[in-house]
Parts: C-alpha cells; structure tokens; sequence
C-alpha cells in the first residue's frame, strides 16, 4: 500500500493530469485509498442520467501530408505512460507473469492514468474532442514497451468504453460509460477469441437467438483477459445466420462461467475461457444493430492494437539486447562487435521501424474516417511474422541467458506469439 500511495502522489502531482482534466478523479482516488484502500465492490450498472441521442466523437481532421510527429499532447501522454511502465510494469511482470494475474494495485494506477477516458468523449466523463485511435495506439505501445501482458491486462476495460463510445447507443452509453470515467473502474474485456485451431472470427461458433425477450448466447470464448475478475463482457457471437454481432454481458448473467485458461504468453493478463450457457440477455443487449460494419470495424481495430502491442514489445527487446551485446565481453571484446550480432541488431532496428510505419498509418486512416481495412491488413501481417521473429532473434542474441528467466526476453518472445492468433481484447 506504502508503494502504491507513492504511485498515486506521483500521479496526482503530474503536470498531465491537470491537463486531461481528471485531476479532481485522482485526488478522490487518493482519499479513498487512505482511508478504505482499493476493495471491489459489487457494482450495478444503471444510468445516472438521459441521453437524447448516443455520443460520437467526430473522425479527426484530413491531413495532405502523413505527419508521424506527436502532438505536444500525447507526448506528455506518453512520457508519463512510458514512465508508469517502466516504473511499475516492467519490475511487476515476472511476479504477474507467475501468478497469471495482474497486480490490482496496478490496475487502479492505470485507470487513474486516464486510459479508459482517452476514448471516451468530454460530454459523457471523458477527455476526448475527436477520434483518438493514433493516441490509443500510443498509449498501447508504450505499456506494452514495460509489458505486453500487463498492457492487456490495463488496455482491456478501455477496449470496452472505446466499444460503447463507437457502437452504443443512448441507454448503453448512459447505462454502463459513467462506471469507466469514475474513480473505480470495472474489470472488463472484450470477448472474440474462440478455443479452435484455425480461429476465424468471421466464423464463430458462440450463438445468438432471438426469443420474445431478446437474445439467448451459447458457446465458449477463450483467452479472454481478467476473466475471472471482469464485471462487464463485450461478447461476439453469430446472430441467427444473420452473421457476428457484439452483446453486452454481465458478470452476473445466468448462465455465464468462467474458467482459467493460463497459455503460453500473456500470462499477466489473466486469461481465462468464458462459457455462455443459454445465457439470456435483453434486446437491449445487443451493440451497433447488428450490423456487418460495426463488427469488421471491431476486429480491425482490436488488430490495429494488437500491432501496437507488437511495435512497443519489440521495442523493448530491441533496447535490452542492444544494452546487453555492447556490455557482454567475449574474447576481449564486446560481442557486438561481431558482425554475426552487429547485423542482427540492426535487422530488429530495421523491421521495427517498419513495424511502426504501418501501425500508425492505419491508426491515423482511422482517426480521421477513412479506409483503413487494407493498412490494417498489412500491419497485422508484418507485425505477426516480424514481431515472432525479433522475439526469436531476441532470446537468440542472449545465447543460454535467453533461455532462463532471469532475463525478460523469454517472456517477450511468448508474448510477441499472441500477435498473430490473438482476436478481441484490446480496442483502439
């Protein structure tokens, strides 16, 4: 408690948070923590208050010339994420990465951050004016630049509010949104990933049928993030042959399990597979009309994440492998003087940058309204086979010292595996 009052001071004192608006949040969070601690309660959704209409946020403006420079707003958004991850992910991630959950101490100081309300418009809690899919793809590159699990694990709610602030309509919005801009935000995830070789999510096995009250869903969805901990799920699911469509789950759904599902990487996540049993949720249940556009734009756009996720892991191994060829002494000298290395550092730099390239000329397509299906496709694919390879090359440049967990590239590389199998759970 001690260190995480420590984190909070920090938060509550930075200039960013002053900036974004949230500062009076912070400063009750920081009450609340010293009086009660951070103890979850049983939370029920209800609106707070009438919308006419749901909230859109406007596409950014067009720009004639592809500018990759930060606004002088999201670089302070990302030096104090960057800061947060280096300063709190990166040492938590072996302890999370063995227990297969993420400190909820964390959790609450990334909420306090403002992650959720990046997406989320200022009328309705948030700090949003405008599309802001480059500054979530920043702000998913630079947790996952101190941990990809735990950038998961931290992304996943904001995957929701993101959800509802595309698709939602009024009584959604006004229903479940103030919970994601208030002091405690609700675990939740957004749910695509079904437990099959091959998994197309286009193709979905979980079911959607209509009755006289609304939907009845039945199927399993894997590797859902903070499963066993979420409040609130974000299900896909094939609606009548009509094709997939995306409903709001709560917990408390009848019908609706959850059991632990810990993989290969991601472990800090806190995966899990969800099983819908008949679970019957109301006609209002279901998000953006069913409609075919709503659901292809989720998918892209949880890739679109993914390839962030991809772009700041990399990253980090790209920074911990330099550091570790110019320091490792052989023969005397450091083995980064052989060309053997040298080349295969600077292969990492190289694909990196391309990497990168690609995920921010989507994200940016994509803010400001237009086609991205296409930038997105290419992203994803390079970022999976690229992302795989720096993580291989990474555990390859540390020799035996890659294989034990006393280093962070063996878990960088399991985690940069999930980039190209994973669907759902982060939404920029």
């Amino acid at each position: 408690m001690g260190a995480l009052m420590t984190v909070l001071n920090r938060v509550a004192g930075s200039p960013l948070v002053s900036r974004l608006g949230v500062k009076a949040p912070v400063d009750r969070a920081l009450f609340h923590a010293t009086r009660v601690g951070f103890t979850a309660a049983n939370r029920t959704f209800a609106a707070t208050r009438k919308l006419t209409r749901p909230r859109r946020l406007p596409s950014a403006p067009q720009r004639t010339v592809f500018d990759l420079t930060p606004t002088e707003e999201q670089q302070l958004i990302v030096e104090t994420v960057r800061e947060f991850a280096a300063e709190q992910l990166r040492p938590a991630a072996a302890g999370a990465d063995d227990k297969c959950a993420a400190p909820p101490e964390l959790l609450s100081t990334a909420a306090s951050l403002g992650v959720t309300l990046v997406g989320v418009p200022e009328d309705l809690g948030g700090v949003a004016t405008e599309r802001s899919t480059v500054t979530n793809v920043l702000v998913a590159e630079a947790l996952a630049h101190g941990d990809m699990g735990l950038a998961v694990a931290c992304l996943a709610p904001a995957a929701v509010s993101n959800a509802l602030v595309l698709w939602g309509d009024e009584d959604q919005q006004a229903t479940y949104l103030p919970a994601f801009t208030d002091d405690d935000v609700p675990p939740a995830a957004l749910a695509v990933q079904e437990p099959r070789p091959l998994f197309d999510p286009f193709s979905l096995r979980t079911k959607a049928y209509r009755t006289s009250g609304g939907f009845v869903l039945s199927g399993e969805k894997s590797l859902v993030p903070l499963a066993s901990a979420a409040e609130l799920f974000v299900v896909a699911a094939e609606l009548d042959g009509r094709g997939p469509a995306l409903f709001i789950v709560e917990s408390s759904t009848a019908g609706l399990s959850v059991e632990p599902e810990p993989a290969m990487g991601l472990r800090a996540a806190g995966t899990g597979r969800l099983v819908l049993s008949q679970v019957a949720v109301p006609e209002s249940a279901l998000l953006g009309g069913a409609a075919s556009s709503v659901y292809a734009d989720c998918v892209r756009l949880s890739r679109l994440g993914w390839c962030a996720l991809a772009v700041g892991t990399g990253a980090a191994v790209l920074s911990y492998v330099t550091d570790y060829v110019n320091d490792r002494v052989a023969f005397g000298e450091p083995v980064s003087h052989r060309q053997g290395v040298a080349f295969r550092v600077a292969d990492i730099g190289t694909e990196l940058d391309g990497m990168r390239l690609l995920t921010y000329r989507a994200a940016a397509r994509a803010e400001q309204g237009m086609p991205f299906a296409r930038e997105v496709a290419l992203a994803r694919t390079l970022c999976a086979t690229k992302g795989m390879a720096i993580g291989s090359d990474g555990v390859q440049l540390l020799g035996g010292h890659g294989f034990v967990k006393e280093h962070p590239v063996e878990r960088w590389y399991r985690d940069l595996r999930a980039v190209g199998l994973m669907e759902g759970a982060v939404l920029v």
